[in-house]
């Protein structure tokens, strides 16, 4: 069996998601494959800082209705370190601020556009390999429980991430890959505990890393520098409550019903190119960054808010020029968060080897931040997107 569509769009996470999104806005059908359950991609649990271009642009795409509604708006966010508390304030230094809305809630809000407008999100449906990427009629073959059929289409969108068919599918004699492999990890905490500040708390702790963030004024979401291959059996409640108090220097923390936890491992990568013939790469199937500079969610919106612009005006007007610098439309953007995230990660973690030398320098550059305006102004450029947004 083929079906056929104009774009076919590999992943219903963010990315995939709102690209269907803004296609189906200008009058383009796209058809959007995941190999998962619907209920278990509106279920995973995932980062939530939205830049002000990113929650602009669920605002002027008619799905900004819910993270206004429930959505946290912060000013600013606190840097810990040395005993003492520092505030940074982003309105004050840049005039934005950040919104604090779990990527869950966007990817629910989405799947529930498309299915409104009649789009087809066809969960449970899993890409098996993108094919005829040179010719004008790409497809995808699709298994679908015991049923393998083709989508033909004109262009194929991947966003299934860093494991998916996508990047699999461009010759490896074309690509160059950068990577870096951090030395530690992150356990992250979902509990029912309010949050211990109004706006998140970045911690460097001689302990390790620390970072109290929240997705409402009942839910916590909590992280701790842990060792890379640390096992999270090792890591009961009894002792994860005691070492967020410590670490983040709150005694009354409070221990609330833990709703999920796990390991994140820190890493950077980056791909390049993110195109070849008519398959575009976005989100985390071109690029990684590790969560310390919230960069995640918001790189894959800039993705395909990019390549939504570049295929209308293929399908509107048969110029390809901005298919063909998508890549380079995009890898400012990724370096620039890639730096930012790289310098808070540095900035914030406890070097695993413990060298005094190290930890000075990073304390000595914390207080420059604190005590510096232009050094402020930097991270708070950088943190809520205003250094690399589009014009």
């Amino acid at each position: 069996m083929t079906k056929r569509t104009q774009v076919a769009i590999i992943g219903a996470g963010p990315a995939g998601l709102m690209l269907s999104h803004l296609l189906h806005l200008s009058g383009i059908e796209s058809v959007v494959l995941e190999s998962r359950s619907r209920d278990y991609v509106e279920s995973r649990t995932r980062a939530g800082v939205l830049e002000f271009a990113a929650a602009d642009l669920l605002r002027q795409s008619g799905v900004g209705e819910r993270m206004d509604r429930e959505g946290l708006i912060h000013g600013g966010i606190y840097l810990q370190f040395d005993g003492h508390r520092h505030h940074i304030d982003f309105l004050d230094l840049t005039g934005r601020g950040i919104m604090v809305h779990g990527q869950r809630e966007v990817v629910c809000e989405l799947i529930r556009a498309r299915l409104a407008a009649g789009g087809e999100v066809l969960f449970e449906h899993q890409a098996l390999a993108a094919r005829d990427l040179e010719t004008r009629r790409p497809s995808v073959a699709i298994r679908h429980g015991d049923e393998e059929f083709t989508l033909e289409c004109h262009y194929v969108a991947a966003c299934d991430g860093a494991h998916g068919i996508g990047r699999r599918s461009i010759p490896a004699a074309s690509l160059s890959i950068y990577e870096h492999e951090y030395p530690y990890g992150w356990l992250g905490v979902l509990a029912r505990t309010p949050p211990i500040a109004t706006e998140l708390v970045y911690a460097c702790h001689d302990s390790g890393f620390a970072l109290h963030s929240m997705r409402s004024p009942e839910i916590s979401r909590l992280y701790l520098q842990v060792d890379l291959n640390e096992d999270l059996a090792n890591w009961p409640a009894e002792r994860i409550w005691p070492e967020l108090r410590l670490r983040l220097a709150e005694k009354d923390l409070l221990e609330g019903e833990i709703l999920d936890v796990g390991i994140t491992p820190m890493r950077s990568m980056v791909l390049e190119p993110m195109q070849h013939g008519r398959l575009f790469l976005a989100g985390d199937a071109a690029h990684i960054v590790p969560p310390t500079g919230a960069k995640g969610m918001n790189l894959a919106l800039a993705d395909v808010r990019a390549l939504a612009r570049a295929l209308v005006s293929w399908f509107s007007s048969g110029s390809n020029a901005q298919l063909e610098g998508y890549t380079r439309a995009c890898l400012r953007r990724v370096w620039r968060a890639q730096h930012f995230s790289a310098f808070m990660t540095n900035l914030l973690h406890r070097d695993p080897a413990g060298d005094p030398f190290t930890r000075r320098v990073q304390l000595a550059h914390l207080s420059y931040i604190a005590g510096s305006r232009a050094a402020a102004t930097s991270l708070a450029e950088n943190y809520t997107g205003a250094a690399t947004d589009e014009t």
